[in-house]
């Protein structure tokens, strides 16, 4: 972290204290007055909606958002809260420009966030998982995930995102990490059978590390497919994180099996009474020589579940849970933000791949650097390409466009990157053409007939280059 940087964060935590003492006096009228204040401070870097959006929200003390607010300030550890809104805050206020700029200067993308996994070992074999298959196959080295996060902060990352494989097998190193680059946030996807009251203690004390604990609804639909008591694991997890005031969420994989489960007020409900402040959500995909099409929700479930998710986030009818769909909110951020256009993964071989389910590359962090990644041909296909459906509802690569990705693997020459069997990219595809083909009307029939917000994503086809060609 450069002086000035040490500075601002120095100056930024003072003010932070003196912020969550002010909101502790009048909640309601003090959050009101510091949304204000922070429209004239940063407004120009965010859209004016979603200032408004917020004002509304702690203006209505039933508003789903208000509460949202009111027990995060009740449940989390406020030195976590300090540490968090620091690394978010200056993080994104900093990061975005830096990212910005470098795609500019490096004309390829550049992103927000980077998905890594520490190693490929895990204590599950969940039904239908690539990763269940891999076994201790192979793991990043602390120095190695040393520098692709100080190299990704010198491009404008702030988010660093653990996959795997269970990355708490390592949770010792990411404690490290974390304690390392306090100007970073980091979330652990994890399947929570790991966590002890020591790694709460210790979690905290990073203070910029939350979890998203794997369920998939009841104990009968989650054990289904994660193993017999892997729910109660879960639930016991929850229980010491809440006792604990750490930050945690959910990680649901929704399927054709748990759909509506996953997606009800009960569990949803209980969810929120366990202390979950967020869900971060994904369609199942049929990746792997271990896949199971036949879960893979079909078009009139995830019709439903578009629906549903208006009504979850709606501040009258929802849930005081911020709710992410990863495949399912592609409107919201321009399509696909894979190939470094907001992420990218980092397998546990160090391949640099362009999305946590695209297991192809042509780089590989032991004989590239990030920026050397996201200027060879994979990653600039990637770019040149965006967005690959002009409908944002469909915008997949290979689950809702399966030729684009079998082009552009068969074009750049990038090599199959899973551990233990590789998968030509016309296997991939072709499993998913079936899918896409049923999926595409109803997609367009939502796409034309909703509202739909509007990103402000510049696309290399509307850059002075992208025009030329």
């Amino acid at each position: 972290m450069r002086l000035t940087e040490r500075i601002q964060r120095t100056a930024a935590g003072a003010a932070t204290d003196r912020v969550l003492r002010y909101i502790d006096k009048d909640p309601e009228r003090n959050l009101l007055n510091l949304i204000n204040n922070a429209q004239r401070l940063v407004g120009g870097t965010f859209p004016e909606k979603y200032f408004d959006s917020f004002r509304a929200a702690v203006s209505d003390p039933e508003n789903v958002w208000s509460q949202f607010a009111r027990n995060l300030l009740s449940d989390v550890d406020r030195t976590v809260l300090k540490k968090m809104l620091l690394a978010l805050g200056l993080g994104t206020y900093n990061g975005t420009k830096a990212v910005r700029a470098n795609r500019e200067k490096y004309k390829c993308n550049i992103p927000y966030i980077i998905l890594l996994d520490p190693t490929s070992a895990c204590n599950l074999k969940c039904r239908g998982c690539w990763a269940a298959e891999y076994g201790n196959k192979s793991s990043l080295t602390y120095d190695e995930m040393e520098s692709i996060v100080s190299q990704g902060v010198g491009l404008g990352a702030h988010l660093y995102m653990f996959t795997g494989g269970e990355p708490l097998i390592r949770k010792d190193d990411i404690l490290r990490l974390c304690s390392a680059h306090p100007d970073c946030a980091f979330l652990a996807y994890t399947n929570s059978t790991l966590i002890d009251d020591d790694f709460c203690i210790k979690m905290n004390e990073a203070g910029n590390l939350s979890l998203a604990l794997s369920i998939e609804g009841s104990r009968e639909t989650n054990d289904s497919r994660r193993g017999e008591g892997s729910y109660d694991k879960t639930i016991r997890a929850m229980r010491l994180l809440k006792k604990h005031k750490c930050l945690f969420g959910i990680s649901v994989c929704y399927t054709s099996e748990n759909l509506s489960t996953v997606t009800g007020d009960e569990f949803l409900d209980s969810m929120v009474k366990e202390g979950v402040k967020f869900a971060l959500c994904f369609n199942y995909m049929p990746v792997g020589s271990s896949a199971r099409p036949e879960l893979v929700p079909a078009p009139e479930q995830r019709r439903e579940l578009y629906r549903r998710l208006r009504v979850l986030r709606n501040g009258k009818t929802g849930k005081p849970m911020f709710i992410m769909d990863f495949q399912n909110d592609g409107e919201y951020v321009g399509g696909c933000i894979a190939g470094g256009r907001n992420y990218f993964h980092i397998n546990s071989a160090g391949d640099i791949e362009p999305c946590v389910f695209v297991h192809y590359s042509d780089s590989n962090i032991r004989t590239d650097t990030l920026l050397d990644a996201l200027r060879k041909p994979l990653f600039q296909a990637f770019w040149h390409n965006q967005p690959f459906n002009d409908n944002h509802l469909r915008p997949c690569p290979f689950f809702e466009n399966p030729a684009c990705l079998k082009k552009i693997v068969n074009e750049t020459g990038a090599k199959a990157t899973d551990l233990i069997s590789p998968e030509p990219v016309e296997t991939l595809c072709d499993r998913c053409a079936g899918y896409a083909e049923k999926w595409a009307p109803v997609a367009d029939e939502l796409w034309s007939s909703t509202k739909h917000p509007n990103p402000k994503t510049q696309y290399f086809r509307d850059t002075p280059e992208g025009r030329a060609r």
